[in-house]
């Protein structure tokens, strides 16, 4: 057992001390933030308008309503063109117009409703014609109440839609949005971490392996034991790097309430972070986190360090091993969406009691409620369906970790480390 503690010590303090570890804790939730708002930023900013003219034989659309319209929608423009029509087609682009619509003669508000074409003379993506349509469909929309006699009282009376929304009744304070947001934040956080330290352990054991300090270890050590003190290592490093984010959020819950307090205006986010620790039940949300966190690290880093284990030096080997375990991950990763959208699936329900996809499903469905929406026999028989399946995947591991560990110069495959796993 210290045998087992001194390779877990040195494990943690060789990661936690590196500069890396240092600056991915504190730039991770930086470019985290940066990249949500970052990308609508960009995105804004080099949307690229359309200037767009409607040649309009119809005699239906007027300057003034197209005017309203381009006030109201900044961005892409819409002018009604007059003047000479075939010159104008051939010379378009060079007046400063992206392309042009034609409405033909025969278009009615009664029957108005064939497709148009977007006359242009670049190829544009498929999202840029929709700006241009919903401008088009308000303008159509406008004439057409017009011509009907809908004065803006009606119109107003029309415009009125219902919003539904979700109220369960067992637990009044859940919201589905601030739920669906954190579930898929914990869902690929797990997704991140899981793949991230997996292969942390994978190439640990492949670097001991190639330059033969493994030889070294094991003739003092069990390769059993080097196999856990380096999976559970490396887990207290990714445990310490989730707590230190936990601490950021609670800290920033903190100041928000002082904020609140001190009588100022409360800001959207600052808002959103309340609502989030008044809808949720934060603590149960963490403590399954971790639970989930460990759980599933153990369960695919044992398979990643016996991969680790039977290769050489060739990386290819072990892209082509991985992909198996990879695959899983990103199974799950896949299974959590359907089951956001409707957390009391069965989908949703089996996928979250599956060892292999339940830290990343299991964490996406209780966001939405314990016991309301996730039972507590759900819960317990995931969490129990879990340990069973890491440990076996670590006694799997390491019957193939005794025997890969010193294996030199032999390609491995899957066939072959099954043998190594069911020797006797």
């Amino acid at each position: 057992m210290n045998k087992i503690i001194l390779i877990i010590k040195r494990e943690y303090l060789t990661r936690v001390r590196k500069r890396t570890f240092i600056i991915g804790t504190i730039l991770f939730p930086v470019l985290y933030i940066a990249l949500i708002f970052g990308t609508n930023y960009i995105a804004d900013k080099t949307r690229g308008d359309l200037k767009i003219a409607m040649i309009d034989n119809s005699g239906l659309f007027n300057e003034g309503v197209m005017s309203d319209i381009n006030k109201k929608d900044s961005g892409n423009i819409i002018e009604l063109f007059t003047g000479n029509a075939e010159r104008f087609k051939v010379s378009f682009d060079s007046l400063g117009y992206d392309g042009y619509i034609e409405i033909p003669a025969n278009f009615t508000w009664q029957t108005g409703s064939d497709s148009l074409l977007i006359n242009t003379k670049k190829s544009f993506g498929i999202g840029a014609a929709n700006p241009i349509e919903k401008k088009i469909n308000r303008l159509w929309n406008s004439i057409k109440r017009d011509s009907l006699g809908i004065d803006s009282t009606k119109d107003k009376i029309l415009s009125k839609t219902v919003q539904l929304r979700f109220h369960n009744e067992k637990n009044k304070n859940a919201n589905e949005r601030t739920a669906t947001v954190i579930g898929y934040v914990c869902g690929f956080l797990m997704y991140l971490i899981l793949l991230l330290y997996g292969s942390q352990v994978m190439m640990g054991v492949t670097e001991e392996k190639t330059s033969r300090i493994a030889e070294v270890v094991v003739s003092s050590v069990k390769p059993f034991q080097l196999m856990i003190g380096k999976i559970v290592g490396i887990g207290m490093v990714a445990l310490t790097q989730f707590l230190i984010w936990v601490a950021c959020i609670f800290l920033i819950y903190n100041i928000s309430l002082k904020t609140g307090n001190s009588g100022g205006n409360v800001s959207g986010m600052v808002g959103a972070v309340q609502e989030a620790f008044t809808s949720v039940n934060i603590p149960l949300v963490v403590g399954c986190f971790i639970f989930y966190l460990l759980g599933g690290f153990f369960f695919y880093s044992s398979l990643y360090a016996a991969i680790g284990s039977a290769i050489n030096e060739d990386m290819r080997e072990a892209q082509s091993l991985s992909f198996p375990i990879t695959m899983l991950v990103i199974f799950s990763i896949a299974l959590m969406t359907p089951a956001i959208s409707n957390p009391g699936s069965s989908v949703a329900v089996w996928s979250s009691i599956i060892p292999f996809s339940s830290p990343i499903v299991m964490m996406a469905r209780i966001p939405f409620g314990v016991p309301t929406t996730v039972p507590w026999w759900q819960l317990g028989l995931s969490m129990a369906f879990l340990v069973a399946g890491f440990m076996f995947t670590t006694w799997f591991a390491a019957r193939i970790y005794r025997t890969g560990i010193l294996m030199y110069g032999k390609k491995p495959s899957w066939k072959e480390m099954m043998k190594w796993a069911f020797r006797k």
